[in-house]
């Protein structure tokens, strides 16, 4: 079986994790998964605390993977709903019902009850959503409804949930860890002026603030420990898990030493395992809240939505929920209101802020058969359009999914951290018992108190969690705030990639010119309001898109035109027309000579508009010259200044079409572009790329058409105009969805900021533990220093990752 066939024949799904707390964990679930019969490929991205799993479902399931993920120590984030069913008879149609939705995509668990009249459902809501479920149901011949719909309850992330449980273990360990706190600084030369009650030195009193401290809050640590070596694997739960447990369990041997004495030990460790545990706890509640608003321009996006829509149903106007709006169904949307859904517009016209789609600030004027994008405000005028697509289809939907899939991809530069975080640990454990062993044995013989602090200090300060978090949150906010300005990266690599580009390929048509052909050039000695009259006028009848152009050019400028007696268009020279009486022909140089019309003094005119790239026409009317029109394919407003700011940044520009030499170059020349490569087949742009890939180049090719295409997946970096055919944004690597060239050099640079970031964020988080291990082996670094240093570092990290949300573009 072929490799693609093979591709065809996968399932990708994704899997909400919890209880992962470093690089380690990550990487211990994906090397499980991977192992899993039937699994393809698996990625866990800890930041977004997701796996992405590609497996054949003829050989594993939702179930098995889910499984797997919990046998290794973790939980999958399900979810359960109830559904309201109707039209069940018996018990035949519950089973269906139940194995129907036990067939589902991300269902984990259905059953149904034929005499409360209900289904309750177990899913992974990252796959399926109720209302999946409840059309899923539909489709079998029965009702349903879900129960929850009834309060209309919105679902609580789970993240929040997290953030709440942390805050209360916080603020509990907090408060017994003070006092513990206040007897350390208590023992500095430098604050003994600080009163510390005797109770405080009592060492029962000490125990029994540590020990809940150790065993309720710590609990998390002790089970995440013990899941890890159970399968035979280590995280940071088992550094914390050790240096904690040392430190408190020797206090314990040093206090039980005391019974029957009346003296208090000296060199207790409580309040180091009890502050350790705190500022971790802190560190993970700072983390968490960080992570949360890495993922902000998912919520953003989704934000956007409208929440309902006035449709026309049996002749009436009502308001419906969003997800009840079908295709084909006409809506209505005033001025102020955001389009619901995208559409095409049927009456009405309006200016659209489509801003927060395309990132262009400047309203858009559409009217008439104008397509409507979903989401997008409504200014000034009433609109009636017909939805085309809904739901799952929408383009900010595919937006949401693109970006999703981008911030849950891995980039290439993340394997290095991978595989370093997956043998850290244990090499750390093995550094502690070494630095305990050389502090007990050589620095201070004898001296078990003096050799746990320095082991205690490595152990914590060692956690891998800077470093898993480094590249993933990068990635999650560079492309978050690309996607903000019109800038969908397909995944992590490609956003990775982007910077290594040295050359860029623009297609002409579409991507440096709008696509479409205006009226250019009006030359006649006649009054131009008459001469354009009668041109509109006998152009308004023919179908090629130079008249339409024509035509249309004519309209914006107010005149009128005529009714036409008399049409005929004649293939290769132009077109005849009776207009008011009066004979028209316009077309060309052999057009005129057929007629026997004298253009010999225009001639010169005519040669200067085609060398602009220009389409020039000549016009006769009665038998006589009377003018010249002309039509070209305008460069946008934008791309002179677009392609001159790539040059600007060291990258090679070349611009590539089917278009004849001469036209070509002129268009090369106005839009600032030194390289062409002219008269190419849609087959040969493909071959171009590949020439200058032989040559050492990294080539982004940018086009909107079918036939840029194969050119776009061949590429280093394919980039779709989004204004452009669904086919070439499918082949790109990224889509620009606004029409400005600004946005290739603005994704060249976006993808430099985050790789930027990225580096940053691997040099502090290796440099960090390895300054930070050699120091606390020297013992230069107490044991609750070094757990305030650990718990802050990966906030650090991704506080660090959090500025490309305000990179400005």
């Amino acid at each position: 079986m072929s490799e693609k066939s093979l591709e065809k024949q996968l399932q990708e799904s994704q899997f909400q994790i919890t209880g992962m707390t470093c690089a380690a964990c990550s990487t211990r679930i994906e090397k499980g998964l991977k192992k899993m019969e039937g699994v393809a490929d698996a990625n866990v991205n800890l930041a977004l605390e997701k796996a992405t799993v590609k497996f054949d479902a003829a050989a594993t399931g939702h179930a098995d993977i889910q499984k797997k993920i919990r046998d290794l120590g973790y939980d999958v984030v399900t979810d359960k709903t109830e559904l309201v069913l109707t039209g069940m008879t018996c018990a035949a149609c519950a089973t269906r019902i139940e194995k129907g939705l036990n067939k589902m995509e991300g269902v984990t668990g259905a059953t149904v009850n034929l005499a409360l009249e209900k289904a309750t459902v177990e899913y992974n809501p990252a796959i399926v959503s109720p209302k999946h479920m409840t059309q899923r149901v539909g489709k079998l011949g029965y009702g349903a409804t879900i129960k929850s719909e009834e309060n209309e309850k919105e679902e609580v992330d789970h993240r929040l949930k997290e953030i709440e449980k942390q805050k209360r273990k916080f603020i509990f360990s907090m408060i017994l860890s003070l006092p513990l706190l206040w007897t350390m600084v208590g023992h500095f030369s430098f604050t003994s002026f600080l009163y510390v009650p005797d109770i405080l030195m009592n060492p029962w009193v000490q125990m029994a603030l540590a020990t809940p401290v150790q065993f309720i809050i710590g609990k998390q640590f002790y089970v995440g420990a013990y899941k890890a070596l159970r399968n035979k694997s280590a995280n940071m739960d088992v550094l914390v898990a050790l240096g904690t447990s040392a430190a408190y369990f020797y206090s314990v041997y040093l206090t039980m030493e005391t019974i029957g004495k009346n003296t208090h030990p000296i060199g207790l460790y409580f309040e180091t395992s009890a502050v350790l545990i705190t500022l971790i706890i802190l560190g993970k509640l700072f983390e968490a809240k960080a992570k949360g608003r890495s993922s902000e321009a998912i919520k953003k996006l989704m934000g956007l939505q409208a929440k309902t829509a006035k449709v026309i149903r049996d002749e009436r106007e009502v308001e419906i929920p969003l997800e009840e709006v079908i295709a084909g169904d006409i809506v209505l949307v005033k001025p102020g209101e955001k389009i619901p859904v995208d559409g095409i517009i049927l009456e009405g016209q309006s200016a659209l802020d489509e801003s927060m789609i395309t990132g262009e600030s400047v309203p858009v004027d559409k009217t008439v058969g104008d397509t409507v994008i979903g989401a997008t405000i409504n200014k000034n005028g009433f609109i009636k359009m017909k939805a085309t697509k809904v739901g799952k289809d929408t383009a900010l939907a595919q937006i949401i999914k693109v970006v999703e899939e981008a911030q849950g991809s891995k980039a290439p530069i993340q394997r290095l951290a991978d595989s370093i975080s997956g043998i850290f640990v244990p090499i750390v454990v093995g550094i502690a018992i070494l630095t305990f062993l050389i502090w007990y044995l050589f620095v201070a013989p004898g001296d078990f108190a003096e050799a746990l602090q320095p082991a205690i200090a490595v152990l914590v300060i060692a956690c891998p969690c800077a470093l898993g978090l480094a590249t993933p949150t990068s990635i999650m906010a560079g492309s978050g705030r690309s996607a903000e300005k019109g800038i969908l990266f397909k995944g992590g690599e490609h956003l990775e990639q982007t910077h290594h580009i040295d050359t860029v390929i623009l297609d002409k048509t579409g991507t440096i010119t709008n696509g479409e052909p205006v009226l250019t050039d009006v030359m006649t000695d006649l009054s131009e309001e008459e001469f354009l009259s009668l041109v509109g006028s006998a152009e308004k009848q023919s179908e090629h898109p130079l008249a339409q152009a024509i035509v249309e050019g004519i309209r914006e400028k107010n005149i009128d035109l005529k009714d036409v007696n008399e049409f005929e268009a004649i293939p290769g020279y132009g077109i005849k027309a009776i207009v008011d009486r009066r004979e028209v022909l316009i077309g060309t140089r052999r057009l005129m000579k057929k007629y026997n019309i004298e253009i010999e003094h225009v001639l010169n005119d005519m040669i200067a508009l085609e060398k602009q790239g220009k389409t020039a026409m000549l016009t006769a009317i009665n038998g006589s010259y009377a003018g010249i029109v002309a039509v070209a394919d305008t460069i946008k407003d934008t791309s002179a200044q677009a392609i001159k700011r790539l040059k600007e940044m060291g990258l090679d520009v070349i611009m590539i079409t089917g278009d004849n030499e001469q036209t070509a170059k002129a268009i090369a020349n106005e839009a600032g572009v030194d390289h062409v490569i002219a008269e190419v087949l849609p087959e040969g742009k493909a071959e171009e790329v590949k020439k200058l890939q032989q040559q050492g180049k990294k080539v982004a090719m940018v086009g909107d058409g079918i036939n840029d295409a194969p050119a776009l997946a061949i590429a280093n970096i394919g980039m779709a105009i989004g204004t452009g055919t669904d086919v070439a944004m499918e082949a790109a690597d990224i889509t620009l969805i606004r029409g400005d060239l600004n946005s290739i050099a603005d994704a060249i640079f976006m993808s430099k900021k985050t790789i930027r970031n990225i580096r940053q964020n691997l040099f502090w988080a290796f440099a960090y533990n390895t300054l930070g291990i050699p120091i606390a082996a020297i013992g230069f670094l107490a044991p609750w220093l070094a757990g305030a240093a650990m718990a802050f570092s990966s906030v650090s990290v991704v506080l660090n990752a959090l500025r490309l949300q305000r990179v400005k573009l």
